[in-house]
């Protein structure tokens, strides 16, 4: 949960009366939050830095309070009181409106040139907005945490803030060869080229973690005023020239990214929260962005929209008996203006652009929740009579556990998730064929791909045991994921067992005895009738030619055991041979 830490006085004048600290903390827990510590800058600094580091810093208290990830309103001190207030109902929620400016409207052209790098970007007018220390602070806050949070640290938004007045429109926002972009970055007396500020900023603390998004694109994305100004070289740095101070009046806010949705989320969150600085409350000038195809979009789109549910149905849901005009107004001291509609049980819920979170019935029932107070909901016995019971399948992988480790195996668990390699290259297979679950956007080559089988599991956590006395005999039963056209997530689950014999020899009568034991236990007898089992000789890849067979039981295959080719062994860095058993237990249910 991101932490939002407000000056305790500041918080309480915008508030409009003061609270003590166990009154704050119960206020925030009737709201859903949790008011996670009570500190000062200056206490911060000695915990972290030592008191010599502290010397001077401030002593104002310091409230951090623990907000829910998905309520991006409530990441700044603006959102934060204009929550709480409508929540006891002192003030109703305001209403935002888009304007169209007196004169001709700011425009963003996006070129084709960004569309492999960062290719959707929105824009936004605050116009004649009045800051403060404490405003603009805020305001450079919420920022970072809209950037650490929905904007997952830059990657899929940034956010650009600049002084209006200090340029010239309409923006292009367009992708250049680094070497071809100089200017000079926020905070810097100097101009520099893109290559020699992503040296620069390599031993940055904060920037540094950014760099890696655009560094070895060929074109890095960059906005220019209709002057050749650089605005900014997003994600990255924004320009000096157009730097923001508590003395701007008016800030043209652009956010470009990978994700559109999530730029209009973010957008519509910051010109929401501090609307309420302008001349004209809660009003946002719009601004055009025109697209490379041609079409072009007004934002922010501040967008309202109508849900309808029935108060039977918070009611089931919640575990309350509670009329639809009071529910109505539960939701509407959440932000969710609320009225009771048609046959009078329908309540109508309007959900104003700050309340992203809102996605289906279920949210909206949460906060209905959460306004009646969890702490005030009857506890009751389930109107239902039900027998807890393990699964069927968990039940049988138990007590194979126990018996296999009782033949002598030790248990491994291993990751689900696999790099390619593993379940493919190495066992000499072409991944097409391997029916895979590929993962999007892995976040490294490891964790390609859920895994399809067992064995390269075990024998990567055999490789790394390899100094371990022999033999080394390892199990594992868990699942494999396969895709599956006829399921409606497009895959299904199967729990399989694997077993591997690492020795001198290759020990295939061992694996050959633990399968009987095994079959043994299930009650599966041998012979070719439909009720038994046996072996039949195959071949695999993955195995030494002449050394693998198909394991068949109740007149299906059920998997293979055999000998692993030395081809196999050596991809998975072993030098010795090695034997190995996977079947599907699900049959024997």
């Amino acid at each position: 949960m991101p932490t939002v830490s407000v000056k305790r006085d500041l918080l309480f004048k915008a508030l409009g009366r003061t609270y003590t600290n166990e009154e704050f903390d119960e206020l925030c827990f009737e709201f859903g939050l949790e008011l996670d510590e009570i500190t000062s800058e200056k206490e911060i600094i000695s915990k972290e830095q030592g008191n010599v580091k502290a010397e001077g810093a401030s002593d104002v208290v310091l409230y951090k309070i623990d907000v829910p990830a998905n309520r991006y309103d409530l990441l700044c001190l603006e959102g934060l009181v204009r929550g709480l207030q409508v929540f006891k109902e002192r003030i109703k929620a305001p209403v935002y409106k888009r304007v169209m400016p007196n004169g001709e409207i700011q425009k963003l052209i996006v070129t084709e040139e960004t569309a492999k790098v960062r290719p959707f970007a929105v824009a936004a007018v605050l116009r004649n907005i009045k800051f403060t220390k404490d405003r603009y602070d805020s305001f450079i806050e919420l920022q970072e945490k809209l950037h650490q949070n929905i904007c997952r640290k830059r990657a899929l938004v940034a956010i650009g803030t600049h002084d209006l007045d200090t340029l010239s429109g309409p923006f292009t926002y367009t992708a250049k060869r680094p070497s071809d972009i100089k200017f000079k970055p926020l905070n810097k007396t100097k101009e520099y080229t893109a290559c020699e500020l992503m040296n620069i900023y390599k031993t940055d603390n904060q920037l540094k973690h950014y760099l890696h998004i655009i560094e070895n694109k060929p074109l890095y994305p960059v906005i220019y005023d209709s002057n050749g100004v650089v605005l900014s070289m997003p994600p990255i740095i924004n320009g000096n020239h157009s730097k923001i101070t508590v003395n701007t009046r008016n800030v043209f806010i652009e956010c470009t990214g990978t994700d559109f949705t999530k730029a209009k989320i973010v957008l519509d969150i910051i010109v929401t929260m501090f609307s309420e600085y302008c001349e004209n409350q809660f009003t946002v000038e719009a601004a055009e962005v025109i697209f490379p195809n041609g079409k072009s979009n007004t934002f922010p789109e501040l967008a309202y929209r109508k849900e309808i549910v029935r108060a039977d149905l918070i009611n089931k849901k919640v575990g309350i008996r509670e009329t639809p005009e009071n529910l109505a107004k539960l939701l509407t001291r959440m932000y969710l203006k609320s009225e009771v509609i048609g046959d009078g049980n329908q309540i109508e819920i309007e959900i104003p652009p700050t309340r992203a979170d809102i996605i289906h019935a279920c949210d909206i029932v949460e906060d209905a929740a959460i306004a009646y107070g969890y702490n005030n909901i009857q506890m009751t016995l389930p109107k239902t009579y039900t027998i807890a019971n393990q699964f069927p399948l968990n039940k049988l992988t138990e007590l194979l556990r126990h018996d296999m480790a009782a033949a002598g195996f030790t248990e491994a668990l291993t990751f689900a998730l696999c790099s390619q390699e593993d379940i493919a290259d190495k066992l000499g297979l072409d991944i097409s064929t391997t029916k895979a679950v590929h993962i999007s956007n892995p976040k490294t080559a490891e964790f390609q791909v859920a895994r399809t089988t067992l064995l390269p599991g075990l024998l990567k956590t055999i490789a790394a045991n390899r100094k371990m006395p022999l033999p080394l005999k390892l199990f594992e039963i868990s699942d494999i994921v396969i895709k599956d056209s006829t399921k409606d997530v497009g895959a299904k689950n199967y729990r399989h067992l694997c077993a591997v014999y690492y020795n001198k020899n290759p020990g295939f009568e061992i694996i050959h005895g633990l399968l009987d034991r095994i079959m043994q236990l299930l009650d599966v007898p041998p012979g070719k009738d439909k009720g038994g089992y046996m072996i039949k000789a195959s071949e695999g890849p993955a195995f030494f030619p002449g050394r693998c067979a198909e394991i068949f039981a109740r007149g299906q295959s059920v998997g293979k055991l055999g000998v692993l080719h030395p081809d196999v062994i050596t991809r998975f860095e072993l030098t010795m041979p090695c034997s190995s058993l996977e079947i599907n237990i699900e049959p024997f249910l």
